[in-house]
């Protein structure tokens, strides 16, 4: 079952034009009417759904606190699309859509979409450093911060977060099933990585009580730690709250930088993450915040220079 990863996250969402303007604030391009609402895309085509949460069509509520509705899987090739069919259609109902996708419940009756993916193939560079000792990966004369204005772009979909009422329950379906495996522990929950990817998880589970079942966050692919603060402190700066971060995580060792926000869950901006193969060895560790960041950094408010004054919004007037 060569199944990529995450394609989308669909939301039922009360206003519309709010939680459009926050995602084409934080990054995502509006791309128009798909077959379950209207998508915000980053450049490989992976993004976010959202639907009038009224619309009698649009999957019931995950929870009354969360605004997720389903998840859309990309697969590699139809061969996968068909054995994921045949598996989940043993001991449940699996709904064959107009466009040849399928759709069916998981274990614990979260709606999930699979689809032969809407990624598109993208090629930009990297960051790259120069250190003593090692060849250069940025030549002489070629500058490593760019400060003219240039926004960086979201390039994919990474992973998504996911609060369940029982994580043993989960983790088995998606191992069984969907042969996804789990490549680490934090607490017990696992980070789950699809089979058509080396990311070191597509998929964070959480345990929570019932009533919070849903999204916990969303995390969306930049191009090194650079940009991740760069698009971090620009989208602080138009007036969004910032819940955790900048820092770099244990567990995949991605940059990241959280934001909250009006889809009931929250959007990170990450880079730089581990991959891995069926060879690699799971860690465990229990939950705790020095093992959930390798370190976590501190924005200052105030410019260091006291002469300056105080620290002024990128798009405040000077």
């Amino acid at each position: 079952m060569n199944i990529i990863g995450p394609d989308a996250v669909v939301f039922g969402v009360d206003d519309l034009e709010v939680a459009a303007r926050y995602m084409t604030d934080f990054g995502l391009k509006p791309a128009g009417q798909v077959r379950e609402g209207l998508l915000f895309e980053t450049l490989d085509g992976t993004g976010v759904i959202i639907c009038d949460a009224s619309d009698p069509n649009l999957s019931p509520a995950l929870s009354p606190t969360n605004k997720a509705r389903k998840i859309v899987y990309g697969v590699a090739d139809q061969a996968s699309l068909d054995q994921i069919a045949a598996e989940l259609g043993k001991d449940r109902e699996v709904t064959r859509l107009d466009d040849g996708a399928i759709e069916a419940l998981d274990d614990l009756d979260i709606p999930l979409v699979f689809q032969l993916t809407r990624r598109r193939e993208i090629s930009l560079p990297a960051e790259k450093i120069n250190a003593p000792g090692a060849p250069l990966q940025r030549p002489v004369n070629c500058i490593g911060v760019d400060d003219q204005g240039v926004v960086p772009q979201l390039r994919s979909l990474g992973h998504f977060a996911m609060f369940v009422p029982d994580v043993a329950k989960a983790e088995a379906f998606y191992v069984d099933r969907l042969q996804f495996r789990v490549n680490d522990r934090l607490g017990g929950g696992p980070f789950m990585r699809s089979k058509g990817t080396h990311e070191h998880h597509t998929m964070f589970l959480i345990q929570t009580p019932p009533q919070l079942k849903g999204i916990e966050h969303m995390a969306f692919h930049l191009g090194g730690p650079s940009e991740v603060m760069q698009a971090g402190n620009r989208f602080r700066d138009l007036g969004y709250p910032s819940f955790w971060g900048p820092g770099r995580h244990n567990f995949g060792s991605n940059w990241f930088w959280y934001f909250d926000g009006p889809l009931g869950c929250r959007f990170e901006y990450d880079a730089d993450m581990d991959k891995h193969d069926d060879s690699w060895v799971p860690r465990e560790v229990p939950l705790h915040a020095d093992n959930a960041q390798a370190y976590l950094m501190e924005m200052l408010e105030e410019n260091w220079a006291p002469f300056d004054g105080p620290r002024k919004p990128a798009n405040s007037p000077a």
